[in-house]
């Protein structure tokens, strides 16, 4: 397979000049977006809008950014994303488009509808077949964006505290799931607790949804319920004690072979486009209610045809630049029983891996790891 090509731009602008959002437009359009046929075509455009209180997500300012150049090539564009299999404010449609309004996701601001992709309950799925799925032979995919003519991802480049980054990978396959579809790919894994080491806080019971979690008042300690726990691992970033440990010491790299194939089942069959900006890069999801200081400093916009490609560029990027000080990743970096992974996102949150989603998905087809990067200034 030849290299593919991913079209990197930097955040610098000068001043009376244009601004970011018209930069991303000028790279999009370097990145040759404009060779999709979006002529009256249903275009989503998948992006995360943001838990309530979390606010280092994308600006409404780049999707709107994006919408604009798909109706001047003549496309029907929708902004979109599935609902969470956790509590929170995204966990059906209402409060879902509730969250991104509040988090300024609005027609007015984005130049589009919003649609929530699986429906009002998460439940509006379609069963997609995955070719050459190893661990998924039919993934659950969001109604609306299925039906969409072109797709198109839009990510926020950021850290995970299971799969290490959360990438453009993460953003289709894990997003574009519906609620049972997540669920399937979280499935190889169910933590228990470390008793030595639970401070009995309980912030970890309020990510859980389905009571997985179990306090108890003679102890002072959680437990673990593994007939309801799905093994989603939204306690494991809840937890600042190191507390909570997966049984099955492959469940992460599980997960991102699954998250790969779910990809896979978006994207194929139908033109698709992709764009990741390496800015406020969290430590954790932006499915947090909350967001730590960046761990690395904005580095930029990526775009290619090639998701696979461009998580590979992005994380190459993230791996050259020098951690940020007073940040989780400085922290974990001062401690005196440090190692040094040299990664990044290992050093950040060291029970994360996240190697095996790239090289799963390059086995599989969903593309290459060999880029050429083209800079557009």
């Amino acid at each position: 397979m030849e290299k593919a090509k991913v079209y990197f731009s930097d955040f610098r602008t000068v001043a009376f000049g244009d601004g970011l959002p018209a930069k991303l437009k000028k790279l999009i359009k370097a990145a040759n977006i404009g060779q999709i046929d979006m002529d009256g075509k249903f275009v989503a455009i998948k992006l995360h809008f943001g838990e309530l209180g979390n606010i280092s997500y994308l600006r409404p300012n780049y999707s709107k950014a994006v919408a604009d150049v798909v109706k001047e090539l003549g496309g029907k564009p929708f902004l979109t994303d599935c609902n969470t299999m956790y509590p929170g404010s995204r966990k059906n449609a209402l409060e879902h488009l509730e969250c991104a309004w509040e988090n300024g996701f609005t027609p007015l601001t984005v130049g589009c509808p919003i649609l929530i992709g699986d429906g009002l309950k998460g439940t509006d799925d379609i069963v997609v077949p995955v070719v050459g799925g190893e661990y998924v032979k039919e993934a659950k995919i969001g109604r609306a964006i299925m039906d969409a003519d072109v797709f198109i991802s839009l990510t926020h480049f950021k850290g995970h505290e299971m799969t290490g980054f959360g990438g453009t990978i993460k953003n289709i396959g894990m997003g574009c799931g519906s609620r049972a579809g997540k669920t399937d790919q979280h499935s190889s894994g169910k933590p228990h607790i470390e008793q030595d080491s639970c401070r009995g806080c309980m912030r970890c019971q309020r990510e859980c949804a389905n009571e997985g979690l179990v306090f108890d008042a003679a102890s002072k300690k959680m437990t673990v319920n593994h007939n309801n726990c799905v093994g989603c691992g939204r306690c494991l970033g809840a937890c600042n004690f190191d507390a909570i440990v997966f049984n099955n010491d492959a469940a992460n790299e599980l997960l991102n072979c699954r998250m790969a194939e779910y990809t896979k089942a978006v994207v194929d069959g139908r033109p698709n486009f992709h764009i990741s900006l390496v800015v406020d890069v969290s430590p954790n999801c932006d499915c947090h209610g909350e967001n730590d200081v960046p761990i690395l400093p904005n580095l930029g916009m990526f775009a290619s045809f090639d998701p696979l490609a461009l998580d590979q560029a992005c994380v190459d990027a993230c791996l050259k630049a020098a951690p940020l000080p007073d940040s989780q990743l400085s922290d974990n970096m001062a401690k005196a029983n440090f190692i040094d992974h040299h990664d990044h996102f290992t050093n950040s949150t060291p029970e994360s891996e996240w190697h095996t989603c790239l090289e799963h998905a390059e086995k599989i087809g969903l593309g290459t790891r060999d880029y050429e990067l083209i800079i557009v200034k």
